[in-house]
C-alpha cells in the first residue's frame, strides 16, 4: 500500500492569481510550441528546456540527449514528455539526484518544474516521501501530471520561474538557475579552501588537496631527483664558463 501525498498548504497565493505589474526584465520569457516553429525557434525552445531543467551550470555538449531532441522536432513528443525525458536522465540522476538528499532534491525539483519555491518545509516533506517510496521516476511524473503544472504550461510550455515579483519589494527573488545544484551537506564533503587574512577579513586563497599536503613517497623522490639533476647542470655550466675563459 502506497503512501498518498500528504496535505500542505501554499505559503502564499503569489504564484496563484494573475499578475497586473508592468512587464519588464523581471517576466520571464515563455517558450511554446503552441506557434508553428521555425527550426531556429526550436532550437532555441530545446536550449531554453536545457537552461530550465539542468541549469546553465549543467549545460554541457556531454549532457545533451540527441534523441529526445530528434523526437521533439518531428513532432513524435511534446514539450513535457522532453521535459519528462530531461529530468529522468542518467546526467540529471548523477548531478541532482546522487548529490543531494531527498528534502534537496525535491526543492530543486519544483524550482525547476513548476516554476516556484517550494511553499513550506510540510511540502518538502510531502514530496520528499513520494521520492523515497517510489523513486525518482514517479516523483517526476507526479509532478508533470499535477493539476498545477497543467494549468501553468500544459503539454507544449516549458516550465518557467513564475511571478519573481513579490508585493513591497523593489526586485524580485534571485533566478533558480543562479542558485547551487547541491546543498550544504554535499558541499561540505567537498576539498576545504584554505583562508588567509586577519579574523573576519579571511581571503579566499587556493585549494589544496589532501595529496598536496602529504605528497606520495614516489613524487618525493621525483621531487628530489629533480633538484639533484639542476643542481648538476648549474655545475657543468659553471665549469664549461670557467675552462672557456
Amino acid at each position: 500500500m502506497s503512501i498518498p501525498l500528504l496535505e500542505y498548504e501554499p505559503l502564499s497565493r503569489n504564484h496563484r492569481v494573475e499578475g497586473f505589474e508592468v512587464p519588464g526584465d523581471e517576466q520571464p520569457r515563455i517558450y511554446t510550441t503552441s506557434n508553428l516553429l521555425s527550426p531556429v525557434d526550436m532550437d532555441v525552445l530545446i536550449q531554453a528546456a536545457y537552461r530550465q531543467i539542468y541549469n546553465e551550470q549543467q549545460m554541457l555538449a556531454y549532457h545533451r540527449q540527441r534523441f529526445l531532441e530528434s523526437q521533439l522536432r518531428v513532432g513524435q513528443i511534446t514539450v513535457k514528455d522532453f521535459i519528462r525525458g530531461l529530468a529522468t536522465s542518467d546526467s540529471f540522476r548523477r548531478l541532482v539526484y546522487e548529490s543531494n538528499n531527498n528534502y534537496r532534491c525535491v526543492e530543486i525539483c519544483i524550482q525547476r518544474i513548476l516554476g516556484r519555491s517550494v511553499y513550506n518545509n510540510q511540502e518538502k516533506l510531502a514530496w520528499s516521501i513520494v521520492l523515497a517510496t517510489k523513486g525518482l521516476q514517479s516523483f517526476i511524473d507526479a509532478l508533470l501530471s499535477s493539476e498545477e503544472y497543467l494549468d501553468n504550461f500544459g503539454d507544449n510550455t516549458v516550465p518557467y520561474q513564475r511571478r519573481r515579483i513579490l508585493p513591497q519589494r523593489t526586485q524580485g527573488e534571485l533566478p533558480f538557475a543562479r542558485m547551487a545544484r547541491y546543498g550544504t551537506d554535499y558541499r561540505d564533503k567537498l576539498p576545504k579552501p584554505i583562508l588567509m587574512g586577519r579574523k573576519g577579513a579571511a581571503r579566499l586563497d587556493y585549494y589544496r588537496w589532501d595529496w598536496q599536503k602529504n605528497p606520495p613517497q614516489l613524487l618525493q623522490k621525483i621531487g628530489q631527483g629533480t633538484i639533484g639533476l639542476g643542481v648538476a647542470i648549474l655545475v657543468i655550466m659553471f665549469l664549461s664558463i670557467l675552462i672557456g675563459f
